[in-house]
């Protein structure tokens, strides 16, 4: 039997993204440095896929970190902890490896330099995600101030207009930032912003890739996890890029093939926490059911690595 033609537009950049890389590597070795069990306090990464593997190596992961004992190492995920976290695990005398992204971590210096300038933040970013909770716990209760949306910029209440900072969560929507950004600049003229963009280079490049993308297909499909924030960006940037139909899928299993029937064109992607491995689950599915053709959409190329915490390398 003929299968129907299909052609997959891939997006590259896609998928893992430097501060990813790093994490995962650091709960590895971390487990061959000091043996299993080894706790990481929220998932490293959004991504169940990478977690699973992970625990089957001998990673426990907890939310908080009074659920890990006091004699084995624990590592602080690549979204950031507030403050107290690495003073509590210090006053316990608990080995420790923060696997915060550098990117993030640049942040979190951004935001302490504003307050020690007798700035007051605010912050864009999603109530509730580790990474904002992570960089708004750097500062006392009350220094950080969230907003998500443009309507909140009216609606927040700031000690000086004089005396304000921004900051940005690293996963956000390009475009949907700059609307809250000039929001911010019309009300507070003052406001002081970071000396480079916040908003790292990953989700910006596969935020790129997915814009070039979206015009020239019927769906896409963007692979990830549901409370990774870069990944659910990208669906969100590919359906305002005009793609009809732009879904967010863990694994090959959770593709909708009644949506997609006789759909010749289709765009797939991945947010920076998934795997290079379930992308190709995706693709091989679609090869199970069609005759594939794949064209890379290449807008930028990745060369980004970051260095893990020296108590864990073996050499310099």
């Amino acid at each position: 039997m003929t299968k129907p033609p299909l052609t997959l537009h891939l997006a590259a950049p896609r998928g893992f993204c430097a501060g990813v890389d790093r994490a995962i590597k650091i709960v590895e070795m971390a487990l061959q440095k000091w043996g299993a069990p080894v706790y990481v306090r929220h998932e490293i990464v959004h991504n169940k896929y990478v977690v699973d593997g992970l625990t089957a190596k001998g990673a426990v992961f907890v939310e908080e970190l009074d659920e890990a004992p006091d004699d084995r190492p624990v590592i602080f995920s690549a979204h950031g902890v507030p403050k107290s976290i690495p003073a509590e695990a210090a006053r316990r005398e608990m080995i420790y490896v923060d696997a915060t992204c550098p990117l993030v971590s640049k942040v979190h210096i951004e935001a302490q330099r504003h307050a020690e300038n007798g700035l007051q933040m605010i912050m864009i970013g999603h109530d509730g995600h580790p990474e904002t909770i992570g960089t708004m716990g750097q500062l006392p209760e009350g220094e950080v101030l969230l907003v998500e949306t443009v309507d909140d910029v009216a609606k927040v209440e700031v000690r000086d207009p004089s005396k304000l900072a921004y900051v940005t969560q690293t996963t956000l929507s390009v475009d949907d930032t700059a609307g809250i950004v000039a929001a911010l600049l019309e009300r507070f003229p003052q406001i002081i912003g970071p000396h480079k963009e916040d908003i790292c280079y990953a989700t910006t490049n596969r935020q790129a890739a997915v814009k070039a993308i979206a015009p020239k297909v019927d769906a896409i499909l963007v692979v990830g996890a549901p409370n990774s924030s870069n990944s659910r960006r990208l669906v969100e940037v590919g359906a305002r890029a005009g793609c009809a139909y732009s879904q967010l899928v863990q694994r090959a299993g959770d593709i909708d093939w009644r949506a997609l029937e006789g759909v010749r064109s289709i765009g797939v992607t991945a947010g920076a926490s998934a795997p290079e491995t379930l992308v190709e689950e995706v693709i091989d599915a679609f090869r199970a059911r069609h005759d594939v053709t794949v064209e890379l959409v290449e807008t930028a190329v990745e060369n980004v690595e970051f260095k893990v915490p020296r108590v864990l390398r073996t050499a310099e």
